[in-house]
C-alpha cells in the first residue's frame, strides 16, 4: 500500500502548532510528514496529543528555521516547544498546548540494538518509507500530510479498520530491536480495544524475557499508561497470558485459584481484575491500587469452620507489598505512599450511626488528598467482587464525607498556631508546644463549633498551666 489521498471527516483537526511546523519545513525546500500515535489517532478520530514530523531535513537544516528549539541527541531529533511555535507564528493564546514538545525528526535507518532499546547506529535515510520500517507496529507506521495525503506502505489504515496490532515487517526483530515494544504492544491493544495480530503475538510471546534486561523505569513508565487506558484490565489479563505479569507483578499471580466467601463469587486473582475493571478514578495510581488491594490475601488466608476462609489483617501485609511493587515499578515516592495509603485503609466500613467527628477522623486517617481516591477503590472492590452496584452505604458515606470536608481536618486549619502558643505561654519551642497543638485538634475534630479564636487560646492557658 502506498500514498493516498484521504478524504475521512476529520472529527479532530490537526494542531494549529503542527501545521504551522509542516508548512515552514515545505516552505524552505524540505518534505515533511505528520507520523506516528498522532496519525493513528487521527484516522480513529480520538483526540492526538503526541505530535511527531519527519523530514528529510538534517537537524542541522531544521534548526535555523525556529527561532527556539534544541537539539541534543544523536538521533536526528529537534524539539520545539508549544509556547515557542506559538511565539514564532502569531497564533492565538489558546489555540495551542504550549506545554507539549513537538518532535521534528529526519528520515533515518538503524542499525544494531545490543541494548535492546537503542539503536547501535544511525543513518539519515532519503524517503518516508525508508523512516517509516524502523517504527514497531503497522498503526504507527503510517505519515500524513497536512492536506491529508498518506503515505502507508505497510496496511496499517487495514489493519485500523481490523482492530488489529500488527508489528511492521518481521515481528522477531521488531521485539528483540526494543524489548519495551513487548509491554507496549499490550499497552496499545488496551488502549484501543485491539486484539494483538497471530504472528506478532507469537513474537511477542517468545521475546519476553528479554523484558529483563529493560530498565524499570522504562518498565514502570509503560505499565502507568496501560492503567491508564480505557480496558486496563483486559490488559492485565493479556499480561498474564503471554507470560509479562509474571516479570511485571508476580505477586499477582500467586492469587489465581484463592478462594474466597461470603458475597464474593470470584477468586482473589479474577477479583483484582474486576475490581480494576470498576474502579471508578482514571488515575492509574489509584488503578495499581485497586489492582493490589487484595495481594495479600493468599498469605494470610485461614480455615475457619463455618464461616469458610478469613484473611485477617491482609490490608496491612498488603499495603507494604503494594509499596514494593510501586518501589520496583519506580513510582515517585509521593504515589508510593499514595499506593499504600489506599491498600491499607480499603477495608473500612460505614454505619449510619457514626458521628461527624468520626468522620473526620476517617478523613484525616486517609488523607484528605486521597479520601476520593479510597471511594473509587472500594466502588470497583464492592463491583469486582461480583456486586451490579455500589452500596447504600457507600454512598451515604460520600455524601457524609462530602459534608465533613469543609471542617477542619488538619492543624493548619486551626484558628492558631504554634508561635500563638508560645506568645500565650511565654515559652520557647518544646515539645509541650506539639501536645497542646494535638491537645486542641482532638477537641476540634470532636466539635468543630470549638474552632474559634477565644476558646482555643482558653484553652492553651489552661493547658499551658498544667
Amino acid at each position: 500500500m502506498g500514498r493516498s489521498g484521504y478524504n475521512g471527516g476529520m472529527k479532530f483537526k490537526l494542531d494549529a502548532g503542527v501545521t504551522k511546523i509542516v508548512e515552514t519545513l515545505e516552505k524552505a525546500g524540505y518534505e515533511a510528514w505528520i507520523v506516528g500515535g498522532a496519525v493513528r489517532d487521527l484516522l480513529l478520530e480520538i483526540p492526538a496529543y503526541d505530535w511527531d514530523v519527519t523530514t528529510n531535513a538534517t537537524p542541522e537544516q531544521i534548526q535555523p528555521l525556529f527561532t527556539e528549539c534544541f537539539y541534543d541527541n544523536e538521533y536526528g531529533t529537534v524539539k520545539v516547544a508549544g509556547k515557542h511555535v506559538r511565539k514564532q507564528f502569531g497564533l492565538d493564546e489558546g489555540i495551542i498546548n504550549e506545554d507539549v514538545l513537538y518532535d521534528i525528526t529526519t528520515y533515518r535507518t538503524e542499525f544494531g540494538y545490543s541494548d535492546k532499546r537503542r539503536p547501535d547506529k544511525v543513518v539519515w535515510g532519503k524517503t518516508v518509507e525508508e523512516d517509516l520500517l524502523r517504527r514497531d507496529f503497522t498503526i504507527n507506521a503510517m505519515a500524513m500530510k497536512t492536506n491529508g495525503e498518506m503515505v502507508d506502505p505497510y496496511g496499517g489504515k487495514k489493519d485500523l479498520e481490523q482492530k488489529l496490532i500488527r508489528a511492521v515487517g518481521d515481528p522477531t526483530e521488531r521485539f528483540t530491536e526494543d524489548a519495551l515494544r513487548i509491554l507496549r504492544a499490550i499497552r496499545i491493544a488496551s488502549q484501543l480495544g485491539f486484539a494483538i495480530e497471530e504472528k506478532t503475538l507469537a513474537a511477542l510471546q517468545a521475546k519476553v524475557p528479554n523484558l529483563k534486561e529493560i530498565s524499570w523505569e522504562r518498565i514502570g513508565a509503560e505499565m502507568m499508561k496501560l492503567l491508564a487506558t480505557q480496558h486496563a484490565a483486559d490488559g492485565v489479563i493479556m499480561m498474564a497470558g503471554t507470560g509479562i505479569l509474571e516479570i511485571v507483578i508476580p505477586e499477582l499471580l500467586l492469587t489465581k485459584d484463592v478462594k474466597q466467601a461470603g458475597h464474593h463469587i470470584y477468586d482473589v486473582y479474577t477479583h483484582s481484575i474486576e475490581a480494576l475493571r470498576a474502579c471508578t478514578s482514571p488515575d492509574p495510581v489509584v488503578r495499581l491500587a485497586t489492582l493490589l488491594h487484595d495481594i495479600d490475601k493468599p498469605t494470610v488466608a485461614k480455615a475457619e469452620g463455618p464461616r469458610g476462609v478469613t484473611f485477617h489483617s491482609h490490608e496491612v501485609k498488603g499495603a507494604r507489598t503494594a509499596k514494593k511493587v510501586a518501589e520496583r515499578l519506580k513510582l515517585s515516592k509521593h504515589d508510593q505512599d499514595r499506593v499504600f495509603t489506599l491498600v491499607r485503609w480499603h477495608m473500612f466500613t460505614y454505619d449510619p450511626k457514626m458521628t461527624d467527628a468520626a468522620i473526620r477522623r476517617f478523613i484525616r486517617r486517609v488523607g484528605v488528598e486521597n479520601i476520593h481516591d479510597i471511594i473509587a477503590l472500594r466502588i470497583g472492590d464492592r463491583v469486582g467482587s461480583g456486586s451490579k452496584t455500589t452500596s447504600w452505604r457507600l454512598t451515604e458515606m460520600q455524601k457524609r464525607i462530602g459534608e465533613q470536608l469543609y471542617e477542619p481536618l488538619s492543624l493548619k486549619d486551626m484558628k492558631i498556631n504554634g508561635t500563638e502558643v508560645m506568645k500565650l505561654l511565654g515559652i520557647k519551642p518544646s515539645q509541650k508546644v506539639g501536645e497542646i497543638l494535638d491537645t486542641l485538634f482532638e477537641e476540634i475534630i470532636e466539635d468543630s463549633s470549638k474552632n474559634t479564636k477565644e476558646y482555643l487560646e482558653k484553652r492553651v492557658k489552661e493547658l499551658g498551666s498544667k
